[in-house]
Protein backbone atom coordinates (compact mmCIF):
# COMPACT_ATOMS: atom_id res chain seq x y z
CA UNK A 1 0.00 0.00 0.00
CA UNK A 2 2.82 2.35 0.85
CA UNK A 3 4.39 1.84 -2.59
CA UNK A 4 1.06 2.43 -4.30
CA UNK A 5 0.46 5.61 -2.33
CA UNK A 6 3.95 6.85 -3.08
CA UNK A 7 3.54 6.24 -6.80
CA UNK A 8 0.17 7.93 -6.74
CA UNK A 9 1.60 10.97 -4.98
CA UNK A 10 4.52 11.14 -7.39
CA UNK A 11 2.16 10.88 -10.36
CA UNK A 12 0.04 13.67 -8.96
CA UNK A 13 3.13 15.83 -8.68
CA UNK A 14 4.93 14.83 -11.85
CA UNK A 15 2.09 15.00 -14.40
CA UNK A 16 1.58 18.77 -14.10
CA UNK A 17 5.33 19.34 -14.10
CA UNK A 18 5.84 17.21 -17.19
CA UNK A 19 2.88 18.85 -18.86
CA UNK A 20 4.29 22.30 -18.19
CA UNK A 21 7.71 21.20 -19.48
CA UNK A 22 6.14 19.77 -22.62
CA UNK A 23 4.21 22.98 -23.26
CA UNK A 24 7.34 25.03 -22.69
CA UNK A 25 9.30 22.76 -25.01
CA UNK A 26 6.63 23.00 -27.70
CA UNK A 27 6.51 26.76 -27.27
CA UNK A 28 10.28 26.91 -27.59
CA UNK A 29 10.23 24.78 -30.75
CA UNK A 30 7.37 26.84 -32.08
CA UNK A 31 9.28 30.06 -31.48
CA UNK A 32 12.40 28.69 -33.17
CA UNK A 33 10.60 27.47 -36.28
CA UNK A 34 8.63 30.64 -36.97
CA UNK A 35 11.10 33.34 -37.90
CA UNK A 36 10.05 36.89 -38.75
CA UNK A 37 9.83 37.51 -42.49
CA UNK A 38 12.87 39.00 -44.17
CA UNK A 39 12.72 42.56 -45.41
CA UNK A 40 12.97 41.38 -49.02
CA UNK A 41 11.14 38.08 -48.71
CA UNK A 42 7.71 38.97 -50.02
CA UNK A 43 8.58 40.00 -53.56
CA UNK A 44 11.16 39.67 -56.32
CA UNK A 45 14.24 41.47 -57.58
CA UNK A 46 15.06 43.19 -60.85
CA UNK A 47 18.75 43.28 -61.73
CA UNK A 48 19.54 46.40 -63.76
CA UNK A 49 22.54 46.90 -66.05
CA UNK A 50 22.85 50.59 -65.28
CA UNK A 51 23.62 53.37 -67.74
CA UNK A 52 27.01 52.47 -69.16
CA UNK A 53 29.63 55.08 -68.32
CA UNK A 54 27.24 57.14 -66.19
CA UNK A 55 26.69 54.87 -63.20
CA UNK A 56 26.75 51.30 -62.00
CA UNK A 57 24.05 48.70 -62.21
CA UNK A 58 21.48 48.43 -59.44
CA UNK A 59 18.97 46.09 -57.82
CA UNK A 60 15.28 46.95 -57.55
CA UNK A 61 12.64 45.15 -55.48
CA UNK A 62 8.96 44.64 -56.22
CA UNK A 63 6.93 44.24 -53.03
CA UNK A 64 3.87 41.98 -53.43
CA UNK A 65 1.98 43.45 -50.47
CA UNK A 66 2.58 47.09 -51.37
CA UNK A 67 2.51 46.64 -55.14
CA UNK A 68 5.44 49.03 -55.44
CA UNK A 69 8.92 49.03 -56.92
CA UNK A 70 11.90 50.25 -54.85
CA UNK A 71 15.22 51.00 -56.56
CA UNK A 72 18.89 50.84 -55.49
CA UNK A 73 18.26 48.48 -52.59
CA UNK A 74 21.79 47.03 -52.59
CA UNK A 75 23.48 50.38 -51.98
CA UNK A 76 20.78 51.40 -49.49
CA UNK A 77 21.39 48.27 -47.43
CA UNK A 78 25.19 48.44 -47.73
CA UNK A 79 26.41 52.00 -47.10
CA UNK A 80 29.87 52.49 -48.56
CA UNK A 81 29.61 49.40 -50.77
CA UNK A 82 29.39 49.91 -54.53
CA UNK A 83 29.16 48.01 -57.80
CA UNK A 84 31.75 50.25 -59.49
CA UNK A 85 33.20 50.87 -62.04
CA UNK A 86 30.58 52.81 -63.95
CA UNK A 87 31.86 51.16 -67.13
CA UNK A 88 30.69 47.73 -65.91
CA UNK A 89 27.21 46.26 -66.42
CA UNK A 90 25.34 44.35 -63.72
CA UNK A 91 23.84 41.63 -65.85
CA UNK A 92 22.97 38.58 -63.76
CA UNK A 93 21.49 37.56 -60.43
CA UNK A 94 20.22 34.37 -58.84
CA UNK A 95 19.39 33.00 -55.40
CA UNK A 96 21.15 29.86 -54.18
CA UNK A 97 21.08 28.55 -50.60
CA UNK A 98 19.55 31.83 -49.38
CA UNK A 99 22.31 33.88 -50.95
CA UNK A 100 21.81 36.37 -53.78
CA UNK A 101 24.65 36.23 -56.30
CA UNK A 102 25.16 39.39 -58.41
CA UNK A 103 27.55 39.31 -61.38
CA UNK A 104 28.78 42.21 -63.51
CA UNK A 105 30.39 42.26 -66.93
CA UNK A 106 33.35 44.40 -68.02
CA UNK A 107 35.44 44.78 -64.89
CA UNK A 108 32.74 44.78 -62.24
CA UNK A 109 32.59 42.77 -59.01
CA UNK A 110 30.98 39.48 -58.10
CA UNK A 111 28.92 40.18 -54.99
CA UNK A 112 27.13 37.84 -52.57
CA UNK A 113 24.38 39.02 -50.21
CA UNK A 114 21.83 37.52 -47.88
CA UNK A 115 18.71 37.14 -50.01
CA UNK A 116 16.33 38.41 -47.31
CA UNK A 117 18.24 41.43 -46.01
CA UNK A 118 20.50 42.23 -49.02
CA UNK A 119 23.41 42.68 -46.60
CA UNK A 120 26.68 41.85 -48.36
CA UNK A 121 28.40 38.66 -47.17
CA UNK A 122 31.24 38.39 -49.67
CA UNK A 123 32.66 39.60 -52.96
CA UNK A 124 35.37 39.35 -55.57
CA UNK A 125 36.48 42.93 -56.04
CA UNK A 126 36.26 44.83 -59.29
CA UNK A 127 39.22 44.34 -61.63
CA UNK A 128 39.93 45.03 -65.28
CA UNK A 129 40.29 41.30 -65.90
CA UNK A 130 36.80 40.49 -64.53
CA UNK A 131 34.13 39.66 -67.07
CA UNK A 132 31.43 37.72 -65.26
CA UNK A 133 28.34 36.24 -66.86
CA UNK A 134 26.28 33.73 -64.84
CA UNK A 135 26.41 31.54 -61.71
CA UNK A 136 25.07 28.10 -60.82
CA UNK A 137 25.39 26.32 -57.47
CA UNK A 138 26.72 22.76 -57.42
CA UNK A 139 26.66 21.97 -53.68
CA UNK A 140 27.09 23.78 -50.37
CA UNK A 141 30.74 24.50 -51.05
CA UNK A 142 31.09 24.90 -54.80
CA UNK A 143 29.55 26.81 -57.66
CA UNK A 144 30.46 27.57 -61.26
CA UNK A 145 30.70 31.00 -62.87
CA UNK A 146 30.70 31.65 -66.60
CA UNK A 147 32.81 34.48 -68.00
CA UNK A 148 33.97 36.10 -71.20
CA UNK A 149 36.60 33.37 -71.30
CA UNK A 150 35.23 30.04 -70.13
CA UNK A 151 33.91 28.66 -66.84
CA UNK A 152 35.56 28.71 -63.42
CA UNK A 153 34.91 27.02 -60.11
CA UNK A 154 33.89 29.26 -57.21
CA UNK A 155 34.46 28.42 -53.55
CA UNK A 156 31.19 29.42 -51.88
CA UNK A 157 32.65 29.53 -48.38
CA UNK A 158 35.53 31.89 -49.18
CA UNK A 159 34.05 33.48 -52.36
CA UNK A 160 37.34 32.80 -54.15
CA UNK A 161 37.75 31.87 -57.79
CA UNK A 162 39.18 28.42 -58.44
CA UNK A 163 40.22 26.28 -61.38
CA UNK A 164 39.09 26.95 -64.93
CA UNK A 165 37.04 24.14 -66.49
CA UNK A 166 39.05 22.36 -69.14
CA UNK A 167 37.75 22.20 -72.70
CA UNK A 168 35.45 25.22 -72.53
CA UNK A 169 36.79 28.52 -73.86
CA UNK A 170 35.50 31.82 -75.18
CA UNK A 171 32.36 33.59 -74.02
CA UNK A 172 29.97 31.47 -71.95
CA UNK A 173 26.61 32.70 -70.72
CA UNK A 174 23.67 30.96 -69.06
CA UNK A 175 24.18 27.97 -66.75
CA UNK A 176 21.79 25.46 -65.19
CA UNK A 177 22.24 22.21 -63.24
CA UNK A 178 19.89 19.28 -63.67
CA UNK A 179 20.52 15.83 -62.22
CA UNK A 180 24.06 14.70 -62.90
CA UNK A 181 24.79 17.41 -65.46
CA UNK A 182 25.53 21.12 -65.79
CA UNK A 183 24.34 22.82 -68.97
CA UNK A 184 26.29 25.83 -70.26
CA UNK A 185 25.58 28.11 -73.21
CA UNK A 186 28.73 28.80 -75.23
CA UNK A 187 29.00 31.40 -77.98
CA UNK A 188 31.19 29.14 -80.10
CA UNK A 189 29.85 25.67 -79.27
CA UNK A 190 26.16 26.03 -78.44
CA UNK A 191 25.05 24.06 -75.38
CA UNK A 192 27.92 22.30 -73.64
CA UNK A 193 26.85 19.59 -71.17
CA UNK A 194 29.27 18.90 -68.31
CA UNK A 195 29.33 16.00 -65.89
CA UNK A 196 28.54 17.59 -62.55
CA UNK A 197 30.92 15.25 -60.73
CA UNK A 198 34.13 16.17 -62.55
CA UNK A 199 33.17 18.84 -65.14
CA UNK A 200 34.25 16.77 -68.13
CA UNK A 201 32.27 17.35 -71.33
CA UNK A 202 29.47 14.82 -71.80
CA UNK A 203 27.84 16.30 -74.90
CA UNK A 204 27.75 19.36 -77.13
CA UNK A 205 24.63 20.57 -78.94
CA UNK A 206 25.60 23.18 -81.58
CA UNK A 207 23.55 26.01 -83.06
CA UNK A 208 21.80 27.18 -79.87
CA UNK A 209 21.90 30.80 -78.70
CA UNK A 210 19.18 31.25 -76.08
CA UNK A 211 18.97 29.28 -72.81
CA UNK A 212 17.82 27.90 -70.32
CA UNK A 213 14.37 26.94 -69.09
CA UNK A 214 13.37 23.92 -66.98
CA UNK A 215 9.83 22.75 -67.72
CA UNK A 216 7.43 21.13 -65.26
CA UNK A 217 8.44 17.65 -66.47
CA UNK A 218 12.09 18.40 -65.63
CA UNK A 219 13.33 18.82 -69.20
CA UNK A 220 15.89 21.51 -70.10
CA UNK A 221 15.10 23.85 -73.00
CA UNK A 222 17.21 26.06 -75.26
CA UNK A 223 16.76 27.63 -78.68
CA UNK A 224 18.59 29.04 -81.67
CA UNK A 225 18.15 29.57 -85.39
CA UNK A 226 14.75 28.07 -86.18
CA UNK A 227 14.82 25.46 -83.43
CA UNK A 228 13.46 25.10 -79.93
CA UNK A 229 15.25 22.18 -78.30
CA UNK A 230 14.15 19.87 -75.48
CA UNK A 231 16.98 18.06 -73.67
CA UNK A 232 16.30 15.09 -71.41
CA UNK A 233 18.46 15.73 -68.32
CA UNK A 234 18.83 12.00 -67.61
CA UNK A 235 19.63 10.58 -71.06
CA UNK A 236 20.69 13.81 -72.85
CA UNK A 237 18.41 12.85 -75.74
CA UNK A 238 17.48 15.88 -77.84
CA UNK A 239 14.14 16.73 -79.43
CA UNK A 240 13.98 19.56 -82.01
CA UNK A 241 10.86 21.67 -82.53
CA UNK A 242 10.74 23.98 -85.54
CA UNK A 243 10.10 27.64 -84.79
CA UNK A 244 8.67 29.80 -87.64
CA UNK A 245 11.00 32.72 -86.88
CA UNK A 246 14.68 33.23 -86.16
CA UNK A 247 15.64 32.91 -82.49
CA UNK A 248 18.35 35.52 -81.93
CA UNK A 249 20.83 35.42 -79.06
CA UNK A 250 22.56 38.32 -77.34
CA UNK A 251 26.27 37.64 -77.86
CA UNK A 252 28.24 40.86 -78.11
CA UNK A 253 25.91 42.54 -75.62
CA UNK A 254 25.10 39.49 -73.54
CA UNK A 255 22.15 39.24 -71.19
CA UNK A 256 20.37 36.17 -69.77
CA UNK A 257 18.22 34.30 -72.25
CA UNK A 258 14.71 35.40 -73.15
CA UNK A 259 13.16 32.03 -72.35
CA UNK A 260 11.16 30.77 -69.37
CA UNK A 261 9.02 27.84 -68.27
CA UNK A 262 5.83 27.47 -66.27
CA UNK A 263 5.76 25.42 -63.09
CA UNK A 264 2.00 24.83 -63.26
CA UNK A 265 1.71 23.84 -66.93
CA UNK A 266 4.19 21.97 -69.10
CA UNK A 267 4.81 25.01 -71.29
CA UNK A 268 7.71 27.18 -72.50
CA UNK A 269 7.69 30.95 -73.09
CA UNK A 270 10.03 32.29 -75.78
CA UNK A 271 10.52 35.89 -76.91
CA UNK A 272 10.89 36.79 -80.57
CA UNK A 273 13.79 39.22 -80.27
CA UNK A 274 15.58 41.09 -83.03
CA UNK A 275 19.30 40.53 -83.64
CA UNK A 276 20.30 43.75 -81.87
CA UNK A 277 17.20 44.86 -80.01
CA UNK A 278 14.31 43.56 -77.98
CA UNK A 279 11.15 42.23 -79.57
CA UNK A 280 7.48 42.82 -79.00
CA UNK A 281 6.12 39.25 -79.06
CA UNK A 282 6.25 36.32 -76.64
CA UNK A 283 5.18 32.84 -77.71
CA UNK A 284 3.89 30.03 -75.50
CA UNK A 285 4.87 26.54 -76.63
CA UNK A 286 2.90 23.54 -75.41
CA UNK A 287 4.46 20.17 -76.37
CA UNK A 288 2.31 18.39 -78.90
CA UNK A 289 0.34 21.53 -79.84
CA UNK A 290 1.18 22.31 -83.46
CA UNK A 291 -0.55 25.71 -83.27
CA UNK A 292 1.69 27.02 -80.47
CA UNK A 293 3.65 29.29 -82.79
CA UNK A 294 0.72 30.37 -84.98
CA UNK A 295 0.09 33.57 -83.03
CA UNK A 296 1.98 35.25 -80.19
CA UNK A 297 0.75 34.55 -76.68
CA UNK A 298 1.59 38.12 -75.64
CA UNK A 299 2.24 41.25 -77.69
CA UNK A 300 3.47 44.14 -75.57
CA UNK A 301 1.67 47.50 -75.97
CA UNK A 302 2.48 49.61 -79.01
CA UNK A 303 5.60 51.70 -78.68
CA UNK A 304 7.21 49.29 -76.18
CA UNK A 305 9.85 46.62 -76.64
CA UNK A 306 11.47 44.02 -74.41
CA UNK A 307 14.79 44.84 -72.80
CA UNK A 308 17.36 42.40 -71.40
CA UNK A 309 15.97 38.95 -70.74
CA UNK A 310 12.62 40.71 -70.88
CA UNK A 311 10.51 37.96 -69.34
CA UNK A 312 10.37 35.53 -66.45
CA UNK A 313 7.82 33.17 -64.92
CA UNK A 314 6.68 34.06 -61.43
CA UNK A 315 5.69 30.75 -59.82
CA UNK A 316 4.22 32.42 -56.73
CA UNK A 317 1.54 34.24 -58.75
CA UNK A 318 1.42 32.09 -61.91
CA UNK A 319 2.30 35.17 -63.93
CA UNK A 320 4.77 36.29 -66.54
CA UNK A 321 6.64 39.43 -65.57
CA UNK A 322 7.86 41.46 -68.54
CA UNK A 323 10.27 44.41 -68.66
CA UNK A 324 10.11 46.93 -71.49
CA UNK A 325 11.49 50.29 -72.57
CA UNK A 326 10.08 52.74 -75.06
CA UNK A 327 10.97 51.74 -78.61
CA UNK A 328 13.81 53.69 -80.10
CA UNK A 329 17.02 55.10 -78.61
CA UNK A 330 18.38 57.83 -76.39
CA UNK A 331 15.88 59.25 -73.94
CA UNK A 332 13.46 56.42 -74.78
CA UNK A 333 15.56 54.10 -72.61
CA UNK A 334 14.46 56.06 -69.55
CA UNK A 335 10.81 55.12 -70.13
CA UNK A 336 10.23 51.77 -68.40
CA UNK A 337 7.26 49.51 -67.77
CA UNK A 338 6.97 46.44 -65.59
CA UNK A 339 4.09 44.39 -66.97
CA UNK A 340 2.33 41.44 -65.34
CA UNK A 341 0.50 38.86 -67.47
CA UNK A 342 -1.62 35.89 -66.48
CA UNK A 343 0.48 32.88 -67.53
CA UNK A 344 -2.57 30.81 -68.47
CA UNK A 345 -4.58 33.32 -70.50
CA UNK A 346 -1.97 35.91 -71.53
CA UNK A 347 -4.15 38.78 -70.26
CA UNK A 348 -2.37 41.79 -68.79
CA UNK A 349 -3.11 42.21 -65.08
CA UNK A 350 -0.86 45.11 -64.06
CA UNK A 351 1.43 47.79 -65.48
CA UNK A 352 3.92 49.71 -63.36
CA UNK A 353 5.51 52.55 -65.35
CA UNK A 354 8.69 54.13 -63.99
CA UNK A 355 11.34 56.54 -65.20
CA UNK A 356 15.12 56.32 -65.17
CA UNK A 357 18.07 54.86 -67.05
CA UNK A 358 17.95 51.46 -65.37
CA UNK A 359 18.29 49.12 -68.38
CA UNK A 360 16.66 46.06 -66.72
CA UNK A 361 18.66 42.88 -67.35
CA UNK A 362 16.80 40.07 -65.61
CA UNK A 363 14.47 39.01 -62.78
CA UNK A 364 15.36 37.06 -59.63
CA UNK A 365 12.93 35.11 -57.45
CA UNK A 366 13.42 33.43 -54.08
Amino acid sequence: MKNKLTIKKLSTYLIPVLLMATIASCKKDHDVKIAPPGKYENGFFIVNEGWYGHGTGSVSFFDYAKGTLTDSIFTKENPGKTLLPATSSLEFGTVYNHKLYLLSKAGGPLVVTDDMSLKETGRIDSAGSNDWRAFVGIDNNTGLVSTGDGIYQLNLQTVKLGTKISGVSGEVGDLIKAGNYVFALSQSAGVVVLNASNYTIAKTIPGLEVAFARSKDGAIWAAGGNQLVRIDPATLDVQNITVPFTVNGSWGAWHPGSIAASTTENTIFLAKNGPYSGGTEIYKYTPGNSTSFTTPFITVPAGKELYGAGLAFNAKLNQLVVSTVKSGYGINYSVNDLFFYDASSGSQTKDIPYTGYYFPATFVFH
